[in-house]
């Protein structure tokens, strides 16, 4: 994985983008005068603008010329923009509507819907712990449906949405930069967005002009939010072990599980820590097995030691 001091800047990268996404609830607060929709439509427009700046900077026009002339990548590309934006949309309307907590819960189970796809998608053999971890998910859902009283769409909405687009992503990493990439998704559907910012502005519902100059710099900086930990996140995915970074998602939605109880002072009644409780035994399992591969390959690197920090 290179020297240490490389190490040691993806350590520092993969942790600085974990804390960021952490903190994106106190962020997206700031812009609760804009619906949820506006404010993705802004993120996929800024993100774009982003994206555009920084190929020029790296003078990677010719790779993305490249990617666009091949119509099957693309397509798989507009998929992705398509996954991430959903992602976006419930993740913000979540913000928006005091439901940290809930999204919280969404990246604590993503882990577990990521292995779940991997069974039933790619037909891949899951190991012991892994299935006890998957068995233990599905009670936690349910506990939080009974006890809780509603079905936790937001947080199986945001793991389901983000698992999918990894999955879409890991299709097409070995052929696509990170930041072409991200910057296709978004042209893909920026004119989608841009008529919606139009359109909304035109109906009298738009914010993006009424609410002074730091809400419109506040929304135009949603795309440098976006971009700036994926770029962190793809810099550490190839500096530190998988099993570090697998170990280091847990940073983000810890960070947002904290910030709804403390900062937003959402409701924690008996049966949501009771679900909260079980995602958690079975995030330690399925850390435990992963890790437990990580070392099984290490020790002989033609072992099946599944996919990584999790697998």
């Amino acid at each position: 994985m290179g020297t240490r001091a490389d190490r040691s800047r993806g350590l520092a990268a993969g942790g600085a983008a974990h804390l960021l996404w952490a903190v994106f609830p106190l962020y997206f607060e700031l812009l609760d005068q804009a619906s949820a929709v506006e404010v993705v439509a802004h993120r996929i427009c800024w993100t774009l603008v982003f994206c555009l700046i920084g190929v020029t900077v790296r003078r990677a026009w010719g790779q993305a010329r490249a990617v666009w002339a091949d119509k099957k990548l693309v397509a798989r590309l507009a998929l992705a923009g398509v996954l991430v934006s959903v992602n976006w949309l419930i993740y913000v309307w979540a913000i928006l509507h005091d439901q940290v907590v809930d999204a919280a819960l969404g990246y604590f189970i993503n882990p577990l819907v990521t292995v779940g796809l991997g069974l039933v998608v790619l037909r891949e053999r899951l190991r012991r712990l892994q299935y006890v971890a998957l068995g233990v998910g599905l009670l936690a859902v349910v506990v939080i449906v009974i006890g809780y009283g509603h079905f936790p769409w937001v947080g199986l909405g945001l793991a389901l949405s983000f698992a999918a687009y990894a999955l879409m992503k890991n299709r097409v990493a070995a052929k696509v930069a990170p930041l072409v990439g991200l910057g296709l998704e978004t042209f893909t559907l920026a004119p989608l967005a841009l008529a919606g910012i139009v359109w909304l502005q035109l109906d009298g519902r738009g914010v993006f002009l009424g609410h002074g100059l730091g809400y419109t710099v506040g929304l135009a900086l949603t795309g440098v939010v976006t971009a700036v930990p994926l770029l962190l996140f793809a810099q550490a995915a190839g500096r530190i072990p998988l099993a570090t970074l697998g170990l280091l998602q847990y940073i983000t939605p810890t960070g947002q599980f904290l910030i709804g109880l403390i900062w937003f002072h959402e409701a924690m009644p008996a049966a949501r820590w009771a679900g909260f409780g079980l995602i958690w035994v079975a995030l330690i399992l399925l850390s435990l097995q992963g890790l437990r591969s990580w070392r099984a390959h290490r020790r002989d690197p033609a072992a099946d030691a599944g996919d990584g920090p999790l697998g």
